[in-house]
């Protein structure tokens, strides 16, 4: 929905797991495409073997556990 978040709008990005980092890249471009500015991103769970964090380079990575 292009009204969920107004032009400015801090955005945190949270979610129970990243794999890969494609699915929270995905979700950066989205909020960005509508004017939001991601702040940071948190996850329950990284599996770093998969090394998500490439994709996500330059934005605020936190992770509670890493696999």
């Amino acid at each position: 929905h292009e009204d969920a978040i107004e032009e400015g709008e801090r955005i945190l990005i949270v979610d129970d797991l990243v794999a890969t980092g494609g699915t929270a890249r995905a979700t950066t471009q989205l909020v960005e495409a509508v004017g939001g500015d991601v702040v940071g991103l948190g996850f329950l769970l990284e599996l770093t073997f998969l090394d998500p964090r490439s994709k996500l380079k330059g934005y605020e990575v936190e992770s509670l556990i890493h696999y």
